[in-house]
């Protein structure tokens, strides 16, 4: 096969995958309608068998060769067994795949799977079905979905890396974590504040780099913190959005979990967790709101450099766009501050506000 017929033949697109409730149909259809009025030709593929009801038009539907309802009722699985099933089943069915995909080509592919952890964490069905697109130069990048609101909770927000962790290790995809439904961050409480005593502790960020101070309270422990302006104690400040998103220090969320009474029995297994973390050193978030278009064009300028879309030619690239691409900067450094800035209420002054007090 010439070269340029290789490169006609090749496909891109994305697999959305991510736990149930974090916003998959919805991500899909929202990025369906945004890549349609850029003039991307797309269509939604649904390998979730229990998605009985879509609202984005769908060129391919799993549902038109497995349910989960039947399987459940005929096999007498529970919903877990039954998806399983339908996944095996899918992958002992590549010949029907293959027939459905084969009508849209040329075309950019979004998978929406379904929202069992397992599959992607586990389970090999899902795992061989990416494998074998791959066989039929489908160029995928998996985009995994948590809800951020996970970033209020240290305990839930550490089970979240160890899951995108693993999925990542498991799925062997160019993946893109993602922080779905930002406009509802705070909902269930907020940001976890910066240490039990009260004061904000020296991140490894650009703006804090320099400072020094010791925190009497976590002396003992080594940690420097940010004395706050007037009161030597107060409530907790909470750590800037770029602390979850980049994965900063993950120690000072260990010591945050210490001052529970109920996790100080467990604080030697959240430090283990945390250096496995930390050692692999992959996981990293970007912020979505399906609502705002210019957080979906970030998400979408980052899945295409990581499945490879933005270095081909199927649509016009300029400069900017393909030096973003080659060197991993988009050129607004602030962008995660000012989804920060959008969707968190602030907490008394602003951390730039406490260093210029200093």
């Amino acid at each position: 096969m010439s070269e340029n017929s290789q490169r006609a033949s090749l496909a891109f697109g994305q697999v959305v995958i991510g736990p149930p409730g974090s916003g998959k149909t919805t991500y899909c259809h929202g990025m369906q309608e945004f890549m349609a009025r850029i003039g991307r030709r797309v269509v939604v593929v649904n390998l979730d068998p229990a998605n009985e009801v879509t609202p984005y038009q769908c060129a391919v539907d799993v549902s038109e060769l497995i349910t989960l309802p039947d399987v459940m009722e005929n096999l007498k699985l529970g919903p877990n067994g039954g998806l399983i099933y339908c996944m095996e089943y899918l992958e002992a069915n590549f010949d029907w795949l293959q027939e459905k995909l084969a009508a849209f080509r040329g075309h950019y592919y979004l998978f929406d799977c379904p929202g069992q952890v397992e599959l992607y964490t586990h389970h090999n069905a899902l795992k061989n079905v990416f494998a074998q697109l791959a066989k039929w130069n489908f160029r995928l990048a998996a985009v995994h979905l948590v809800d951020s609101h996970y970033c209020t909770d240290p305990g839930k927000f550490i089970s979240v890396l160890c899951t995108s962790l693993s999925t990542m290790l498991h799925v062997e995809l160019p993946h893109v974590n993602v922080l779905s439904k930002m406009d509802l961050i705070e909902q269930y409480g907020k940001l976890a504040g910066a240490c039990c005593c009260g004061r904000i502790p020296i991140a490894e960020t650009h703006l804090l780099k320099s400072l020094e101070g010791l925190c009497a309270v976590n002396g003992a422990f080594g940690k420097q913190c940010l004395p706050r302006s007037g009161e030597g104690s107060g409530p907790p400040n909470p750590f800037n959005l770029d602390y979850y998103t980049e994965v900063l220090d993950l120690s000072y969320l260990v010591d945050h979990l210490a001052s529970d009474p109920f996790f100080r029995n467990y604080r030697r297994l959240n430090e283990k967790l945390v250096e496995v973390i930390e050692d692999y050193s992959l996981v990293s978030f970007v912020p979505l709101n399906v609502q705002d278009k210019e957080s979906m064009r970030r998400v979408m300028q980052a899945v295409d450099k990581a499945n490879g879309y933005s270095f081909g030619d199927q649509e016009h690239r300029s400069l900017e766009a393909l030096m973003s691409a080659a060197v991993g900067a988009d050129f607004h450094f602030t962008s995660t501050l000012a989804v920060q800035e959008k969707y968190v209420r602030s907490q008394d002054k602003a951390v730039e506000e406490e260093v210029m007090d200093m």
